[in-house]
């Protein structure tokens, strides 16, 4: 099978929620949320087997409610937060909790994906995550690096920190700020940034991007980009995925960085390996072909699509591909754990598409 070809998984319902298992960087492993007003809510663990492309999966019953954000702990693999419906005093929130899978829950015991008949194993309950009267809960983030006992929650125009205390099974509230400004402010989504040892977390309202700084939970401006350095993922109601090249705030902006010695071994692998053209179709909508516009002096690499020469200068940003395997509204998207240069995206009729990056630029970034 040509190794650039999309892997698509189908869900019984419909769904926005995606996370990688954080823990796991052995495995390519996504957990995903659904959304069901009928039946019980489910968390896909889906398992990708990269080297004969196929997926296995485990499922586990959701009862709460509808999910609507799912994480997962970065220590512990058994540990997870998600965001769900909940009827209070006649009014409908969105809750947050945390939450551990069966410990009969082995890794390699999966059923595979035609089978419907066994049955679901449920989630144990550890801790809710602040009561109602903070609002509706957006989104829950955990802390990158240490013992994954700090969390956020960002609730209607509050954010939250949280400290987990015995095993997970209880939440203290460390701080909290809130939003200021004209109108009803509400948070949207947020993420905490892995460097300057984890003291900052990037969060989005409306149009406007901030950042806080967890020590004093003050507001301060920010250009961040939380996640794959220069490789940038968004999803959108068009149903379309984009991946981009985002130079202009990339650690790295003249390309990765590497010893002699690195680049010996890099060149070594690479020419154990056919990068020239190889039958089947090209990745989707990858460089178009007047990118010299913008990004000067162009050469055409592997799969017949656009790359800057390694003697010319730095691209500028630019998008990478554009993948159009959905047909509904993309909600999540997001990067494997064990695998940079593997993503996933998740759309509101349950699809679940599994993407790589493109090999030439991979090896263009690396080398």
């Amino acid at each position: 099978m040509e190794d650039d070809a999309p892997v698509i998984y189908g869900l019984e319902f419909q769904a926005r929620a995606l996370t990688p298992q954080t823990a796991e960087t052995d495995a390519i492993r996504f957990l995903v949320g659904t959304q069901s007003l009928k039946y019980d809510n489910q968390i896909h663990i889906i398992d990708f087997d990269d080297e004969n492309n196929i997926i296995n999966k485990n499922v586990l019953l959701h009862q709460a409610g509808e999910i609507w954000h799912i994480s997962a702990s970065p220590a512990d693999k058994g540990v997870l937060a998600t965001c769900y419906n909940k009827t209070a005093d006649g009014k409908v929130v969105t809750c947050a909790a945390v939450w551990r899978m069966p410990a009969e829950l082995e890794p390699g015991g999966h059923e595979s994906p035609e089978d419907a008949a066994s049955p679901a194993h449920a989630l144990e309950l550890l801790c809710h995550l602040g009561p109602a009267a903070h609002g509706s809960t957006a989104c829950v983030a955990w802390e990158p690096a240490g013992d994954g006992k700090r969390v956020i929650s960002l609730a209607d125009n509050h954010i939250l920190l949280w400290d987990l205390q015995e095993s997970s099974s209880q939440a203290v509230l460390a701080s909290s700020a809130s939003l200021e400004g004209k109108g009803q402010l509400k948070f949207t989504t947020g993420r905490w940034s892995p460097h300057h040892n984890c003291t900052q977390v990037a969060t989005a309202n409306d149009t406007a991007v901030r950042g806080w700084d967890t020590r004093t939970m003050r507001v301060w401006g920010v250009r961040y980009n939380h996640s794959h350095d220069q490789l940038v993922l968004t999803g959108s109601s068009d149903s379309r995925v984009i991946l981009s090249n985002m130079v202009s705030i990339s650690s790295e902006p003249f390309g990765h960085l590497v010893d002699d010695d690195d680049l010996s071994e890099q060149e070594e692998r690479c020419q154990g390996e056919d990068l020239g053209p190889r039958p089947g179709p090209a990745p989707p909508h990858c460089f178009p072909r007047d990118a010299g516009r913008h990004a000067g002096n162009l050469a055409d690499c592997s799969h017949g699509f656009t790359m800057l020469a390694e003697s010319q200068e730095p691209p500028q940003d630019s998008v990478i591909a554009t993948y159009e395997e959905h047909e509904d509204s993309v909600y999540a998207v997001d990067w494997s754990s064990a695998d940079p240069w593997l993503f996933a995206s998740l759309s509101y009729d349950g699809r679940l598409v599994i993407n790589r990056v493109p090999r030439a630029l991979k090896y263009h970034i690396l080398l």
